[in-house]
Order: C-alpha cells, then sequence, then structure tokens
C-alpha cells in the first residue's frame, strides 16, 4: 500500500487553463493562499500539444521565472463526470508540459464550470465583451489554481492526479531506445 502523498512544500504554484485558442496563466504567493491572474498565451496549434510549441515553451517560461514548485492544469470534466475530447486535450498538454518542466510537479485537477464561473466574475465586475475574451483564461486559471490551493489546505495533501513527467532520452544516431 503506498503512502499518501504530501501537500507541496512552500512555494509558488502556477495554475493553467488550457483552451483551444489560449492559455490562461495564473499564480500562487509563496504561502500558497491566494491566486492572481499572470498572462494569456496563445496557442500555437488548437489540436494536440506538442514538444516546442510555443505556448508550452511560454508556459515553461514562466514556470521557471516564478520558480514554480508545481504547475496545476485544469481537467475540464463534462457534469457527470466523463472525459471528452477537451479534457483529453488538457491530458496531452499536461504531459507535454510535466516532461518539458520536470522534475517540478505537474497535477491534474477537476474545473467544471470554471469558465462559466469566470465570466460570470468578470460580467459582474463590469468586464464584457471584447476585453472580457482577453483575460476570461486567466480568471479560470485563478479559479483552478485557488481551487486546488484551497484544498490542499483544507486536506493536507496535493489536489488532483500527478501527471508523469519523464523525459525522453534523445536518440543517438544507430542505437535504438
Amino acid at each position: 500500500m503506498a503512502a499518501p502523498e504530501q501537500a507541496p512544500a512552500r512555494g509558488v504554484r502556477l495554475g493553467v487553463d488550457v483552451g483551444s485558442v489560449r492559455v490562461g496563466v495564473a499564480v500562487s504567493d509563496p504561502d500558497g493562499l491566494l491566486a492572481t491572474p499572470v498572462e494569456t498565451v496563445t496557442r500555437t496549434s488548437s489540436e494536440v500539444a506538442a514538444p516546442g510549441d510555443e505556448d508550452v515553451e511560454r508556459v515553461a517560461t514562466l514556470v521557471a521565472e516564478y520558480g514554480a514548485a508545481g504547475v496545476v492544469v485544469g481537467l475540464p470534466r463534462s457534469m457527470s463526470g466523463d472525459e471528452g475530447p477537451a479534457a483529453q486535450r488538457a491530458r496531452t498538454y499536461a504531459g507535454v508540459l510535466a516532461a518539458r518542466v520536470a522534475p517540478v510537479q505537474v497535477r491534474l485537477v477537476d474545473e467544471r464550470l470554471t469558465t462559466v464561473d469566470a465570466h460570470r466574475s468578470l460580467r459582474d465586475s463590469g468586464v464584457a465583451g471584447r476585453r472580457q475574451r482577453a483575460v476570461v483564461d486567466q480568471a479560470a486559471a485563478v479559479l483552478i489554481l485557488q481551487s486546488a490551493l484551497d484544498a490542499e489546505r483544507a486536506t493536507g495533501a496535493p489536489s488532483g492526479e500527478r501527471v508523469p513527467g519523464r523525459r525522453r532520452k534523445p536518440r543517438t544516431k544507430g542505437t535504438r531506445t
């Protein structure tokens, strides 16, 4: 029987909301109390993320710039808990990011309705139309990260599921791995 996972030690965490057009990024304070928006990154591919994609590289750069101790990526499940194509794209993105930022831990957390809540919050605060479109992904990333931080504090365990962060070994000409 495996020992229960411990919540990450003190340190900044990044929250990531993966969309087909944009990626919202949020950051926490070092104590893991409050999530704030960072930026919206334009996706270079609306389909499946791949190593070397500019958007993945930008998020990896933010992980390094902030010295992040961990990253949480939203997993968009349906209300019934099923995973559709958007969830599969988020899983793939998280896997590519985890390989890129290893040994920083990347976790997938349930993000049902975060974009809906983000739109509502922005509308209620007077942000509308085109301006809302530019920041809704950041707002969703804040909600994803804040939810994960609150759950960690309440349970003492990390939120969601860990994404393996294995880096592939480079192939040497004439050898097979």
